[in-house]
């Protein structure tokens, strides 16, 4: 339910329900579950403005996908970090969560999330005035969309449009 409310734009109906989701897997023990919950809390707090409450629980996300050893779930959690501290305009930290993400992506073959780190990177890189590099990485982010017939290699042929051209 959760999910479903995040999907619809009420973000506050979905913390809600994924703090709910939370206190069952917590209270069974599922701790997979409780990773995957705590970093939808994160996104939903990220989607309501409250970014640091986001990182807390991307953080804890985190923490547990290392404890279970979820590599896909870790690599998840840091693109999620990396967003948050792009929502406060914290570039830097932004990359360094990216880079992380993307050399999980590598080595689990998870081609999309590669392809997310590389167009995310990119973008906080293009923030940071380095648009050579911005460009460099959302050319490799597109490569990889296009080869996996991503839906976002569209978004990132545009962008590379403007940045070339602009």
């Amino acid at each position: 339910m959760g999910v479903a409310f995040r999907n619809l734009g009420e973000h506050r109906r979905a913390t809600e329900y994924q703090e709910q989701a939370l206190a069952i897997a917590q209270e069974i023990g599922d701790r997979r579950s409780e990773a995957v919950t705590l970093g939808n809390l994160g996104n939903a707090y990220a989607n309501l403005g409250d970014t640091r409450r986001a990182i807390e629980y991307h953080e804890k996300a985190l923490q547990i996908d290392r404890e279970i050893g979820d590599r896909r779930g870790e690599g998840q959690d840091l693109g999620n970090l990396g967003n948050a501290y792009a929502g406060l305009g914290d570039y830097r930290r932004a990359i360094e969560n990216y880079d992380r993400r993307l050399a999980i992506g590598r080595e689990i073959g998870d081609r999309l999330g590669e392809g997310n780190a590389l167009r995310n990177m990119s973008v906080a890189l293009h923030q940071l005035g380095d648009r050579a590099k911005a460009i460099e990485n959302a050319e490799a982010a597109l490569k990889i969309f296009e080869e996996i017939e991503n839906p976002g290699a569209a978004m990132v042929r545009k962008q590379l449009e403007i940045w070339k051209n602009g």
